[in-house]
């Protein structure tokens, strides 16, 4: 009996088998592949799946569940799937967009010392290794490091004035390019609110392509800075780093809570710092106890975006300007550190699905 040539039909109707684990749709409603991607030619079909962000967490397993769906339909001979993707901006809660930025992720702690700053450096790197368009802003007005931590040197731009410069394919800018080395800022809370609005607004992101994510590097506590940040960008939504120490996990649900007053949504939290390997007998060790952030999580009811170990490397790293995804992609930081960026990268499309919806799009 002969075999109906496969259609395009038969193709999506395979394909909706697939759903997206964060938004529990198939990918054929959700928009992310229809007619028009699919090509066939007796029996080989060719189809590209356009996911919200290049760093999705279950590309590969979306792209093997294609193929095998495709396969599996009577007269295919070939299948090849591409796996594309499409970083859509989330709408603003009452603020303006920035322009050149589709979506503003803050970086936030309300305890300095945990390490903020590496995260937010190595999370914007992890991204820009996905394939996104990723700008770092430096927002620590009175300390920044975002500089030394990049490999950039402080005071370069003293005399022709602030802009973005690109480093580990990362646009990045802060305050430190014009500051140098030494230099305090003695300013009160109104002008580093001022001194945020500038960076964000005067500063051109999207001078060399829109950017899919902007990074924001705030400076730890409660300050007008991030107030300013809330107030003046539609941010897609912030994540809290922290450490397993009591002290460092009650500022945590401080920073939480603000960001909650401000109607920012808050991906989660990330505990850094948290375990010890042993590099000569690989023994784990718990320096600042275990389990302290996840319990947080859930007490605030947010997800654990992840733990990250303490290392040697990642202090060399920050010390000599290259982040630890970038000098070592292969050892357990950067490995936790790019699973952070992907969940992080997965939680701003959520958020831009439900603020659609909220506002009718």
């Amino acid at each position: 009996m002969a075999v109906e040539p496969v259609t395009s039909e038969n193709v999506l109707a395979a394909l909706s088998h697939i759903q997206d684990p964060d938004l529990h749709r198939d990918i054929v409603s959700l928009g992310f592949v229809n007619a028009g991607s699919i090509n066939i030619c007796d029996g080989s079909v060719s189809v590209d799946i356009k996911l919200t962000t290049p760093a999705c967490p279950v590309r590969d397993e979306m792209k093997m569940q294609a193929e095998q769906l495709i396969t599996a339909l009577p007269g295919v001979s070939h299948v090849e799937v591409r796996m594309e993707a499409d970083v859509r901006s989330t709408p603003g809660r009452g603020a303006a967009a920035i322009e050149g930025v589709r979506n503003i992720i803050a970086v936030a702690s309300n305890k300095g010392g945990v390490g903020k700053s590496t995260v937010a450096v190595n999370l914007a790197v992890a991204l820009r290794q996905f394939g996104a368009n990723v700008g770092l802003l430096d927002a620590d007005i009175t300390g920044p490091n975002v500089p030394r931590m990049m490999g950039l040197e402080a005071g370069f731009q003293a005399e022709q004035g602030l802009s973005a410069v690109e480093r580990y394919g990362v646009r990045v800018a802060s305050l430190g390019f014009l500051l140098k080395p030494g230099t305090p800022v003695v300013w009160r809370g109104p002008m580093i609110g001022t001194g945020v609005r500038q960076l964000l607004r005067d500063v051109p992101w999207g001078e060399h392509g829109e950017l899919d994510y902007l990074i924001v590097d705030l400076p730890p506590g409660t300050s007008d800075a991030s107030m300013s940040m809330a107030q003046d960008a539609p941010i897609a939504g912030a994540v809290i780093v922290t450490t397993p120490q009591a002290v460092s996990l009650e500022d945590a649900a401080k920073a939480v809570t603000m960001f909650e007053k401000l109607n920012v949504p808050v991906f989660g939290i990330i505990e850094n710092m948290s375990y010890f390997i042993c590099p000569h007998c690989g023994e784990r060790t718990d320096i600042f106890g275990y389990g302290g952030a996840r319990e947080a999580a859930d007490e605030l009811g947010l997800d654990f975006l992840g733990e990250v170990p303490i290392d040697a490397a990642v202090r060399k790293g920050g010390d000599e300007g290259v982040p630890i995804v970038e000098q070592d992609p292969g050892c357990a930081v950067a490995i936790a550190l790019r699973d952070i960026a992907q969940k992080v990268a997965a939680k701003t499309s959520v958020q831009h699905f439900f603020a659609q919806a909220a506002t009718g799009a």
